[in-house]
């Protein structure tokens, strides 16, 4: 008898279950259900003013949605209610994000605005500073070699003394990128990080998301507008219209679905990169 071997499918580490957000009588997310899987790259699209980027700020904890579950699994399957989780205690969960609007402090060094992605993991104040010098010491060399390690993984020797301000654009997005890889995340929220960036930024922020993805294991949720970007990199895509899910499936599956061309009507350049 020939036996079935199923292919196992990859564990979920964070559910969302019927969220709605409302701002007064505007609804931004309506019954929105999705799962992020472990090791993948998921994409969220949709047109302006879909609810893709309030769905992050409820991720992240920015936003506290008014009906509705979120759950994070952490790697060793404990389970974590989002909604009662505040910015912080979410980002030490795991859980970073990048911003569509770069976010920044521009008059300090590339070095030690990656410093500051770490603040979540450090454990000292100014008592333990005084009490346990040398322990204070050790726990900030450690620090320092992992973000050293993030500024080696992007490519950014040569700036990592440079005040952010002066950087060019795409320098700066990839900066931003490195402040939340510094978190060490499990799972990495990415608004936009390619937007205002030419070819050849993003051919090198696409480069970037994938090694993270795949060289350090960080599950991945990206919103992009760019649909060629979007198709060549996801392994599954969430569509989101009006702050409702109207479409999940593979880049090609949603290509096809009659939904999601409908959606994008009228926008002939994401039409043609659909």
């Amino acid at each position: 008898m020939e036996a079935h071997v199923s292919e196992r499918q990859p564990r979920v580490r964070l559910k969302a279950e019927h969220l709605g957000l409302h701002f007064g009588g505007v609804a931004a997310l309506t019954d929105v259900s999705l799962e992020v899987r472990e090791g993948e790259i998921l994409a969220i699209i949709g047109p302006n003013g879909a609810g893709k980027t309030s769905l992050l700020n409820c991720i992240s904890g920015l936003y506290r949605p008014q009906q509705g579950r979120l759950v994070f699994y952490d790697r060793q399957g404990n389970e974590h209610n989002l909604l009662k989780k505040k910015p912080a205690e979410i980002a030490r969960l795991g859980i970073a994000r990048s911003f569509q609007n770069i976010e920044l402090f521009r008059h300090m060094t590339v070095l030690d605005n990656l410093m500051l992605g770490r603040h979540v993991h450090m454990q000292g104040n100014i008592f333990t500073c005084g009490l346990y010098w040398w322990r204070q010491q050790k726990e900030e060399i450690e620090h320092r070699r992992r973000v050293e390690d993030v500024i080696d993984f992007l490519e950014i020797e040569n700036i990592r003394r440079k005040p952010v301000g002066t950087l060019a654009y795409g320098l700066q997005k990839r900066v931003e990128l490195g402040r939340a890889l510094a978190l060490d995340p499990d799972i990495l929220l990415l608004d936009e990080p390619m937007a205002g960036m030419n070819v050849e930024e993003k051919e090198d922020m696409a480069r970037f998301i994938l090694d993270i993805n795949q060289e350090r294991d960080v599950t991945i949720v990206l919103i992009e507008h760019d649909m060629g970007v979007v198709m060549d990199l996801s392994d599954r895509v969430v569509v989101l219209d009006f702050g409702r899910v109207i479409a999940t499936g593979t880049p090609e599956e949603v290509r096809q679905n009659p939904l999601v061309i409908q959606a994008y009507l009228g926008d002939e350049a994401l039409m043609e990169q659909l």
